[in-house]
């Protein structure tokens, strides 16, 4: 890896392109280089775990609203289209990147990598598979494509810290799309360079769409980055141009929307001739709920076992979690959301409240993607009993491991202290999820297709679900005009397109 100085320029210093952040991207993202077979193993592992997350969404509000939405919005002449998850019908593929993106993201249940930055990289497959349907390409290329989406939103990540300044993470997802369509493609470095651009100049927006009443939009806002990585790469191979230099100039977007006209970043990206590997420092989810979460229900779930007198708040004073600043400040007491702790909140809410899912997770010694976030499941006297005795505090130490760079160290929870009613405490911890490479029960491909086989049950038939695992495993082996087999027809009966809300399209 080549770590990049970035910094603010003022315009009579004319940075040239080639030392922009946006030519770099673009420079790795045209970049000829072979996907390794580990990479296009888990890049397969990611496409089967997004095609689980959407099916299980595809009869949720936003989910039916995007795709009525998309249906709106036929094939040009200028390729084939691309598939909506569930159908068979074919839009336009920016439609299709939005939609399937709001399907994916809907259930907060797909990948993540924490850094610096926030990110779900497996928003960067919807929009490349889409443009990869549209225009006829295979499975090899298909490949190429999201292994460049994940470097450059995992490099990204690594480095610029959007949060800090309420700048929602999707700012890092516009030009990873957009690069990954780039190399889909085959594009030249400078109508990369010109999609990242854009891609990063329309997707800055701020992060109160995950703070408060959070919104339906949450689940929006990586397909809207989506949708417009498609529409930046269409204007940038039409030879429509983008603001130069976004990133580093004095009115760009760190002057203004990050660190300021001081700002000083380093930024890793491959060097010529190097492979991209970042996916493999990613991680999913074996539960529906916020990242930082997925080693909190593991622990619950644990205790809940070998103390169930627990799950009666009776039995509990009180029960804090020390935790990381992320952890404390976003999902945990300190974001001081009283929305958190609100029974009437939205599920989006309760998926941002550790206080609400440690305390169903201790209760029930589970976590289920529609069940534990239920009105009647959070309205539940003794759960709403149990869940206003947890509280959050930021540990120093949890802080240093969750942004520690060594992997066999860095964490993403916490220890909890219980002290009970009686007297007496029960202490416990846990660093990563069960799920995590380094958990208890690591994903594989084996659990990657349980997933699938278990939220795709009774929404799937049977034979069409078999279908896409056989397509999905044999991705790299596809032709050109193939790549439809990736998409998942529902069950007859499921969809049910005539229910969908009516707008202006």
């Amino acid at each position: 890896m080549i770590t990049h100085s970035v910094r603010v320029y003022r315009s009579e210093e004319n940075l040239p392109r080639e030392e922009q952040l946006a030519h770099k991207i673009a420079v790795v993202a045209a970049d000829p280089v072979e996907v390794a077979p580990e990479v296009a193993e888990m890049i397969i592992n990611r496409v089967i775990d997004n095609a689980s997350v959407a099916v299980a969404s595809l009869t949720r509000a936003p989910i039916v609203s995007a795709r009525a939405q998309a249906l709106a919005h036929a094939p040009s002449s200028g390729g084939s289209g691309a598939c909506v998850f569930g159908i068979g019908e074919k839009v336009s593929p920016e439609w299709a990147a939005w939609a399937n993106g709001v399907a994916v993201r809907e259930l907060d249940y797909h990948d993540t990598f924490l850094a610096a930055e926030y990110s779900h990289p497996g928003d960067n497959i919807p929009p490349i598979l889409a443009v990869a349907q549209h225009t006829g390409a295979s499975g090899r290329d298909l490949v190429r494509g999201i292994a460049t989406g994940y470097e450059i939103q995992v490099d990204l990540a690594k480095a610029i810290c959007l949060h800090k300044h309420k700048i929602d993470h999707v700012a890092h997802l516009g030009p990873s799309a957009a690069a990954g369509i780039g190399t889909l493609l085959g594009l030249d470095v400078e109508t990369i360079f010109q999609a990242v651009g854009q891609g990063l100049h329309t997707t800055t927006a701020t992060r109160q769409s995950r703070k408060g009443e959070i919104s339906t939009w949450k689940a929006h806002a990586p397909a809207f980055a989506g949708k417009m990585a498609v529409e930046a790469a269409d204007r940038a191979m039409r030879g429509q141009t983008s603001p130069v230099p976004i990133y580093e100039g004095e009115d760009g977007v760190i002057a203004w929307l990050l660190d300021g006209p001081d700002a000083h970043y380093e930024v890793p990206l491959p060097a010529p001739g190097e492979a991209k590997r970042a996916i493999l420092d990613t991680y999913t989810k074996e539960h529906s709920a916020e990242y930082q979460a997925q080693a909190w229900i593991d622990l619950a779930r644990k205790l809940h076992h070998a103390h169930p007198e627990l799950a009666d708040p009776k039995n509990v004073a009180r029960i804090l979690i020390k935790t990381s600043h992320h952890t404390h400040y976003v999902i945990g007491s300190g974001a001081n959301d009283p929305q958190k702790y609100d029974p009437l909140a939205s599920r989006e809410t309760l998926d941002h409240s550790i206080p609400y899912i440690f305390a169903v997770a201790l209760q029930d010694g589970r976590w289920h993607h529609v069940d534990s976030y239920s009105p009647e499941r959070a309205s539940r006297p003794d759960t709403v009993e149990l869940w206003h005795k947890v509280s959050t505090e930021e540990d120093p130490e949890w802080t240093r491991r969750y942004h520690s760079l060594d992997i066999s160290e860095k964490a993403f929870g916490g220890s909890v202290e219980i002290t009970l009613a009686g007297g007496g405490t029960i202490v416990d911890e846990i660093a990563v999820a069960d799920a995590h490479p380094l958990g208890a029960r690591p994903f594989a491909r084996e659990q990657y297709i349980n997933k699938f086989r278990t939220l795709a049950q009774g929404l799937v038939e049977a034979d069409e679900i078999d279908r896409f695992i056989a397509a999905a495993e044999n991705l790299e082996k596809l032709g050109a005009g193939e790549l439809d087999q990736l998409n998942v027809k529902a069950a007859p009966g499921v969809v049910g397109l005539a229910a969908a809300p009516k707008g202006l399209f």
